[in-house]
Formats: C-alpha cells, structure tokens, sequence
C-alpha cells in the first residue's frame, strides 16, 4: 500500500470576532493559504487532484462550499474539485483522513487537506 506524507503547512493569523481579519470573505482568506502552500512547497498547481477542507460551521459566507470557492479565488486551477466536511468537533482530522486515504489507496498523488474555521 502506498504511503501518504505530509509535506507542507501553512494557517492564518490567529483572529477573533470583529478583528483585523472580519473584512475578509472566508474564500478569499482560505484562498491566501492554499496560494502560500503551493509557494512554500513548490508543487505544480496542475498536479493537485482535490482539496478537502474540514469546516464545522458551515454557516452565512462560507455556506456554499468554502473548499470549492476557495479554488476558485486561488491559482489552482478550475478543474481542480474541493468539498467541504462538516464532522462536528473532527472535521479538519477527517479532512486529512480523507486526503490520506486517496493517497494510500492509490486513487489520487497530491490532495489538499485543509481545516477552516471562520
């Protein structure tokens, strides 16, 4: 069975209610983050299969699936698909359950796992 690492990480500042990060749309600033990933790890944007993001609060802006708009704000490109999970109090671990099994099982080479909370 093939093996799934871990090979980069990248978060926003720590924020809170009404602080410097509230102007942002939750897209846009998970955005930034799968943007620095890819610059902090060099991989080809093309090569990603599928981004997972675990968000437990799927509520108001980042209702409609953050994972897939998120792409769409970010350099991946369009094809790339991303789905959100919402697993009350495991949502980010079950994302990266997910990525690493794609991986493990063969199905997939390069997955995002992300976690999200706004």
């Amino acid at each position: 069975m093939a093996e799934a690492y871990i090979v980069g990480a990248v978060r926003t500042a720590g924020g809170r209610k009404g602080g410097r990060l509230a102007g942002w749309h939750p897209a846009d600033l998970a955005a930034e983050v799968l943007n620095a990933l890819l610059d902090r790890t060099g991989a080809d944007p093309a090569l990603v299969e599928d981004v997972i993001m675990g968000c437990v609060s799927q509520v108001g802006e980042q209702a409609g699936n953050v994972a897939r708009n998120a792409i769409l704000a970010s350099r991946l490109p369009e094809s790339v698909p991303g789905t959100s999970v919402d697993r009350q109090c495991g949502s980010s671990q079950q994302a990266l359950h997910f990525a690493a099994q794609a991986v493990m099982s063969g199905a997939m080479d390069i997955v995002i796992a992300a976690a999200w909370k706004a």
